[in-house]
């Protein structure tokens, strides 16, 4: 019998059938990873197409569930779905080529993207579990990583043996490629990981996350390679971020917008004076795709409820000279924000 949750988006989307190409929603209708694959989702039943690369290992994961299995690939999926006038297909995530393949074919396409975002965007207690899986594996890849730095290592090399921890700890891959970025590198916040070396009085930011079973935790924390005396201002502004970061924690409530939760930040810095160096938004969702529905935003008009998913990451950069951010994953529960993050400091440490 097809799972309450599937039956819900079909009816939401309001198509004689939805069809999936995307591998973050192959894995989340199934539960299977492939690089490849179309799902067929109809009021009735959940197929999943797996050639021959993933046709076994699938049949054999998805046994007793409520996907079925079929061996084959685009043409027999279309081949399913045949006698349908509508297809739902999420307009965000299909290419022109395909839309345009689909319509030459007959078939009237239906955005099934808000039906899916309705429902991707509240996270099932699984997924809330392994998502906690993924934090806790984080944060305890970064407590065996610090006592290893040393003066001269390079950012990459740094990343490497972080996201070698988090291999050895159980993820099965990172979330995102792992930005390490030493001393005014930081003042970047999506630097490209390289290969300067690691100097005594460098500020030191990692941005990192790994996954379990396609679930993604997203996590930073910025810290002080030793104190020369010369991080004052570094200090005070480390200072205001962090009370950006929990002033989300205490008073971001169920019911707020995105953008009511992105203000909360922005102000708590603009009180400061910092607020002009922030530069990104306060948070985006988390799940299957590191990037999700809600986003915290100035734009944000998503209204916040329990079961979401998102980053509470504050920051601050001042061009060619620092860079801070204090990110936790977090979640709504009984109206307030509850972080997965409980293993790690948040106020500066100095290594």
């Amino acid at each position: 019998m097809l799972q309450a949750e599937k039956r819900k988006i079909y009816r939401e989307a309001g198509a004689d059938a939805l069809f999936l190409e995307a591998d973050h929603l192959r894995r989340y209708f199934t539960g299977f990873y492939s690089t490849d694959g179309y799902v067929v989702l109809t009021d009735e039943k959940c197929l999943f197409f797996a050639d021959p690369r993933y046709f076994e290992a699938a049949e054999k994961a998805l046994k007793g569930s409520d996907v079925t299995v079929v061996a084959g690939a685009y043409k027999e999926a279309i081949e399913a779905v045949k006698d349908c006038k509508t297809l739902g297909v999420p307009f965000p995530l299909v290419t022109l080529s395909s839309a345009e393949a689909l319509r030459e074919k007959g078939f009237m396409l239906v955005d099934c993207m808000p039906a899916l975002k309705n429902a991707m965007e509240v996270k099932t207690e699984r997924e809330l579990s392994l998502i906690q899986k993924a934090c806790d594996i984080a944060e305890d890849a970064l407590l065996l990583l610090l006592p290893e730095l040393k003066e001269g290592m390079t950012e990459n090399e740094t990343a490497a043996l972080l996201e070698y921890n988090m291999r050895k700890l159980g993820a099965s891959g990172v979330s995102f490629d792992t930005i390490v970025a030493f001393g005014a590198n930081s003042s970047v916040p999506h630097h490209e990981t390289g290969e300067t070396k690691l100097k005594f009085g460098d500020i030191v930011l990692i941005d990192f996350g790994c996954k379990v079973e396609g679930y993604c935790s997203d996590c930073t924390r910025t810290f002080l390679f030793g104190d020369d005396g010369k991080h004052e201002q570094f200090k005070k502004a480390y200072e205001e971020v962090l009370k950006a970061h929990e002033l989300v924690k205490e008073t971001v409530k169920a019911g707020m917008t995105g953008r009511e939760a992105d203000e909360v930040a922005r102000g708590s810095l603009r009180k400061a004076g910092l607020d002009g160096y922030f530069t990104h938004s306060l948070g985006h969702g988390i799940g299957l795709m590191i990037h999700e529905f809600p986003t915290l935003s100035p734009r944000g008009e998503e209204v916040l409820q329990d079961g979401m998913v998102f980053s509470d990451e504050p920051g601050v950069y001042l061009a060619g000279k620092y860079g801070i951010r204090i990110e936790d994953s977090c979640f709504m529960k009984g109206g307030k924000v509850c972080t997965f993050m409980h293993k790690t400091d948040r106020k500066l440490i100095i290594l």
